[in-house]
């Protein structure tokens, strides 16, 4: 049912401020300033790649409201595009999944999805990219038991787990599955993720906001070109993966984007972890004779 990861929302304080820093670290571009009925929120549409990012603001009283006087700024909910968005209500409908239609959109929230994942879902529309980026293609769900989460989005979004991918990580403290939706063609999924370290970073997350949205992760060319858009502002970041044709991977701290933490992989690198650790180093190769 789900075809892509098409969009990211983040609660935000002032819209103006969030649309500079979209437009500053990926070179996002504006694309309509509106209102979410549902989450009573002013809302800028920018798009980045092929992707969105949905800044939403308080207009009133409503769960954009409760995000932003608990959180300031963050990620809010995550949005996935579908081919048929008819098709996709009358199936949450039979699953007894609880959403709210509005301006060609369904808003799941996160009580009803479950595992503190709010959803928007919208119909699938192609879209030549823009900016630095070519597109987001993960989100992070933090979790304390990721095989229910799975169970209960393989139900709710007729997912295939024949082509999940099972992750740990000892590094950043996890364990899970990635709820590919497309795979070996696409990238884009839902990283499960299940705490095995407290004491780490996602660890000290999950301690203090229970099972929620995490981060997410995009996918550029140039890598390089994004950590010298951050360099150039004062962002902070880290550099987590060189190898011989450059930067690989980074993340850039919540405090330098909207107090998310988003992760950017270089073109293929992601399926180091995705199941096709061949594919990726061909794609380094490939990389490397040319630069």
């Amino acid at each position: 049912m789900l075809k892509r990861v098409d969009r990211v929302q983040i609660a935000v304080a002032n819209l103006h401020a969030a649309e500079k820093v979209a437009a500053d670290t990926f070179g996002a571009e504006l694309l309509r300033r509106d209102t979410a009925e549902p989450l009573n929120a002013s809302r800028s549409t920018m798009q980045a790649g092929s992707s969105l990012i949905e800044l939403l603001a308080p207009a009133g009283a409503g769960p954009v409201k409760g995000f932003v006087d608990r959180w300031t700024s963050g990620l809010f909910g995550v949005g996935f595009s579908v081919t048929d968005l008819d098709a996709a209500a009358r199936h949450l409908q039979v699953e007894g999944i609880k959403f709210d239609r509005d301006a060609g959109q369904l808003h799941i929230a996160s009580a009803a999805a479950g595992f503190g994942m709010r959803v928007v879902l919208s119909t699938h529309h192609e879209r030549a990219p823009v900016g630095a980026i070519k597109w987001i293609y993960e989100t992070t769900n933090v979790v304390g038991d990721w095989r229910a989460a799975s169970a209960r989005y393989t139900r709710m979004f007729r997912l295939n787990p024949a082509i999940f991918v099972p992750i740990e990580s000892k590094e950043f403290g996890y364990t899970g599955t990635l709820t590919m939706f497309d795979a070996p063609a696409r990238l884009d999924r839902i990283e499960i993720s299940q705490i095995i370290n407290p004491a780490g970073a996602m660890g000290r997350f999950h301690q203090k906001r229970g099972d929620s949205l995490y981060m997410f992760f995009v996918e550029t060319d140039d890598a390089d070109a994004i950590a010298k858009r951050l360099e150039s502002r004062g962002a902070r970041f880290a550099a987590h993966t060189r190898d011989a044709a450059g930067l690989a991977e980074l993340f850039i701290h919540p405090s330098s984007f909207l107090g998310v933490l988003v992760g950017v992989s270089r073109t293929e690198h992601a399926w180091t972890w995705s199941g096709d650790l061949d594919r990726a180093r061909r794609a380094a190769a490939s990389r490397a004779e040319r630069v």
